[in-house]
């Protein structure tokens, strides 16, 4: 990294991947910092950087003794020790930064001399202290998984038996009535319990009443009649429980008799199919309920509107994952004994390949990985009078606006991917922010051409913006425009 590179990274400012030191002087705090790197998927420390991001330096002295703490603090102060890299830029004018490069652990949880778990929190860092949590750091380390926890409570008296019986019948020919094992005996071995009770996935699975042990783990559905969440008035609404089969095929129905049916080509007096794929609905259903965070105490919900559905799971995608990646197949498995069993009772097929099914299926799907707000996002455009099926491309964005002001359209110009505030100006070259708001942040955003990652935050300092389907299809326009000029 020279010089020019090193201000480009500076100009984004702090955040969960890279943090701003003047200067280190303490190895127990240095200890926090490398744990709560290597707990979030890593990231740098620049020392001899402001806050601000201006560059303050290091003379060759400092950069000596910085070097022996970090070493120090890495292999004595933290457990198990980590591995960072460090390497030493020189600048023209303030001497020398050094940048240090933490992996992301291997070894989850990390942590200091005290027993404390770190993890980062935005740019800040925070000692771990809730249950839930620390679950979820041993679950990225492979050491526990969510759907084996035992239900406290439960028992082989909480299966059905009926349905049990059935799933052993068509999946190995055989069921417990020509065994002389006992239910209890047979759940164990199928890793679904541990003798005395139930672990979540088999309460899931084949439960009488999975919700009586977990009121959470069910679908919120709700179909309104707009475009927004705050709309007063619903078209539909349902609670629906009961194991994940049940949950599907109840979800699904509930999408069916909310979106429309077209004929198509096909003949008059047929059904007509569904406005968006069955199959792709099927593929992005199944993945949501398989694999959402269960060690996160919420439901999964799926909203229909007039212009999308959303299905959101709770929990944002684990480890290194992120879109990209699961569009071209990759995958996590989260819930490994959950997908183990789900395979043969769910119209799942793993291997990775249930997002780029769907997306061959119907390409008008985006994917949002909502980390401040740990859930998963799957937003599916719907079918438009416009476009019956067979003739033209679904129309996959609404129309845009024309009314964008010069300053709206600057923004829309420079914003790519997920942005902050500071991060928008430093493209912008602005740097009055009351000016900036004014008449760059809050044109765009309520023209509904941008929007807000922590909506219901909208002052959090780990807010981002991002383009909508308006403003993406706005700022294609422009550039197809430009393109024939």
């Amino acid at each position: 990294m020279n010089e020019a590179e090193l201000q480009q990274v500076l100009v984004r400012g702090e955040d969960s991947c890279q943090q701003f030191k003047r200067d280190i002087t303490n190895a127990d705090s240095v200890a926090a910092e490398l744990a709560a790197l290597a707990n979030s998927g890593g990231g740098q420390v620049f020392i001899g950087v402001a806050d601000d991001g201006s560059i303050t330096g290091l003379d060759a002295a400092a950069v000596r003794r910085i070097n022996q703490l970090l070493s120090n603090a890495a292999s004595q102060n933290v457990r198990p020790s980590v591995h960072p890299l460090t390497e030493n830029i020189q600048t023209a004018k303030h001497g020398i930064v050094i940048v240090m490069t933490v992996p992301d652990g291997l070894n989850k949880p990390y942590m200091d001399l005290q027993g404390r778990v770190w993890v980062k929190n935005g740019s800040d860092k925070r000692h771990v202290t809730a249950h839930e949590e620390l679950q979820r750091i041993f679950q990225r380390a492979g050491l526990v998984y969510a759907d084996v926890v035992p239900v406290a409570g439960s028992s082989a008296a909480d299966i059905d038996e009926r349905v049990f019986q059935t799933y052993l019948s068509s999946r190995s020919g055989q069921s417990t009535e020509f065994t002389r094992q006992t239910l209890e005996q047979v759940l164990q071995n199928l890793s679904l319990g541990n003798g005395h009770e139930l672990n979540l996935a088999g309460l899931l699975l084949f439960g009488k009443h999975p919700q009586r042990y977990r009121p959470a783990f069910e679908v919120k559905a709700v179909a309104f009649p707009g475009t927004v969440l705050h709309d007063t008035h619903y078209l539909d609404n349902e609670d629906i429980d009961g194991t994940l089969l049940e949950q599907y095929r109840r979800s699904f129905a509930f999408i069916r008799r909310n979106l429309h049916h077209v004929q198509g080509k096909r003949g008059f007096n047929t059904s007509g199919q569904l406005e968006i794929p069955e199959q792709a609905l099927e593929e992005l259903l199944v993945n949501a309920l398989i694999h959402r965070d269960y060690f996160t105490s919420a439901s999964i919900r799926l909203m229909i509107f007039a212009d999308r559905v959303e299905i959101i799971s709770p929990g944002h995608l684990p480890d290194s994952l992120n879109t990209e990646a699961i569009r071209h197949g990759a995958a996590n498995r989260r819930n490994p004994t959950l997908t183990g069993h789900a395979v043969h009772i769910l119209p799942y097929r793993g291997l990775g390949t249930g997002i780029p099914r769907a997306l061959h299926d119907w390409p008008a799907i985006e994917l949002i990985d909502d980390v401040a707000a740990n859930q998963f996002r799957v937003v599916i455009q719907r079918l438009t009078s416009k476009n019956p099926i067979g003739e033209v491309t679904p129309e996959v964005t609404p129309e845009v606006t024309p009314e964008v002001t010069p300053e709206v359209a600057r923004l829309l110009s420079v914003l790519n991917g997920e942005m902050s505030r500071r991060e928008i100006m430093a493209v912008l070259g602005l740097k009055d922010e009351k000016h900036f708001r004014k008449n760059y942040q809050q044109g765009a955003v309520t023209t509904g051409l941008v929007e807000m990652t922590i909506p219901n935050s909208p002052n959090s300092r780990l807010q981002k913006y991002r383009l909508t389907s308006a403003g993406k299809a706005y700022a294609a326009q422009q550039k197809s425009k430009e393109g024939l000029a």
